[in-house]
């Protein structure tokens, strides 16, 4: 079995630019081997990210957990593990690669930048795996723990078979006016498949590929950051019989690691904007379809955390079979965390993004899975 992971030729001219490499590797690493004849990526040793105690010599730094007590008190003080700048270089590899097969996302990420001053925040990033043979929820997010991140409540959608864990990030300073990848760091929301819960036939083809992908768990984060499967091309009846058993399971069959979605933190835009009602209509009025299980805002008991996302972009995908066929890939999602009673006479402009809710509810998230879900598919497609 070949240790190469491949990836379209038209990505190639793309990542193999020395302004990339010199930006996402150090210039002296041996660790990746660019092969311009076969459009392929050699792994020749494991990159250094991947070790726990990994730390660039004089570019660690003190930051403080974006986690907070009731009183707004810092949890705990601990250190961004490594060079900032290379950990946004890959979270921006990320969403390029999630920005170029999504043209609603990158769409609306310009209108909304057009309409509202051009500074947008992520409120998080989601990523779906497999739960078996160490592809799930650990293989995303050891990266994201190598670097400072914590993992916080897990969460669990018993009808879907299916878990979660979301993790709070660093909060780095040099982050207060950026933008995107370049502004606070977004929450990481991992969700894995259950797939001891499934019928013995679904197991069987998640098992084949994730066997097929062997140490391919090991580098998740890389794999998301390229836009490339760990594992080979699927059949068409393979994914065609993981959809009628878990549309989940076939999303990941062919997506692998790539970002499910982001989310705009709405409460952070300063236009009318700000508002995630206002928001979706502005949304609906340009032609975008919003996810409609469950109502269009999903709204969690407190009334806090309020949710929309559009329904998923569907990719034309070629099967192993020759068969080719169009996908869902993903989406994006918006989120107002509204301010905590205990704060609710703070002035506006004293307020802080630990003032607000925190965390993710189960009863919203559950329907803003169905996003990319034949329902709401072919309702966008009517």
């Amino acid at each position: 079995m070949s240790s190469m992971f491949r990836f379209p030729s038209s990505m190639f001219s793309l990542y193999s630019s020395s302004s990339f490499k010199s930006s996402l590797f150090p210039s002296n690493s041996s660790v990746f081997r660019f092969e311009n004849s076969k459009n392929s990526l050699s792994l020749n040793a494991v990159y250094p990210f991947w070790n726990s105690n990994f730390a660039m010599e004089n570019q660690s730094f003190s930051v403080l957990s974006a986690s907070k007590t009731q009183d707004g008190a810092a949890a705990k003080d601990f250190s961004f593990q490594g060079s900032e700048s290379f950990f946004r270089s890959v979270l921006a590899s990320m969403e390029a690669v999630y920005l170029n097969k999504n043209p609603t996302a990158k769409a609306i990420l310009e209108l909304v930048r057009s309409a509202d001053g051009d500074r947008i925040c992520y409120d998080h990033f989601a990523f779906r795996t497999f739960g078996v043979n160490g592809h799930g929820i650990d293989s995303m997010s050891k990266f994201f723990l190598d670097f400072g991140y914590e993992q916080r409540e897990e969460l669990r959608f018993p009808a879907k078979k299916l878990k979660a864990f979301w993790f709070s990030p660093p909060n780095v300073q040099t982050s207060n006016r950026g933008s995107g990848v370049d502004g606070p760091l977004p929450r990481i929301f991992i969700s894995e498949l259950l797939v001891d819960q499934l019928s013995p036939e679904a197991q069987d083809i998640i098992k084949k590929y994730t066997d097929i992908s062997r140490c391919g768990k090991e580098y998740a984060a890389l794999a998301s950051a390229f836009g490339v499967l760990t594992w080979e091309r699927p059949s068409y009846s393979e994914f065609q019989q993981l959809a009628r058993e878990s549309e989940y399971a076939a999303w990941t069959l062919v997506n692998g690691y790539a970002l499910n979605h982001v989310t705009i933190s709405t409460h952070r835009l300063t236009s009318n904007l700000r508002s995630i009602g206002n928001l979706n209509q502005f949304i609906e009025k340009t032609g975008f379809n919003l996810n409609s299980e469950g109502g269009v805002l999903k709204v969690s008991p407190d009334g806090l955390l309020l949710q929309s996302s559009t329904v998923a972009d569907s990719t034309s995908f070629q099967f192993s079979d020759g068969i080719t066929e169009a996908v869902p890939c993903s989406y994006i999602e918006f989120a107002e965390r509204l301010v905590l009673p205990q704060y609710k006479d703070l002035p506006a402009e004293e307020v802080e993004e630990f003032h607000r809710r925190d965390g993710f509810e189960v009863g919203n998230a559950d329907k803003i899975f169905e996003s990319t879900s034949k329902d709401q598919l072919t309702r966008r497609a009517a």
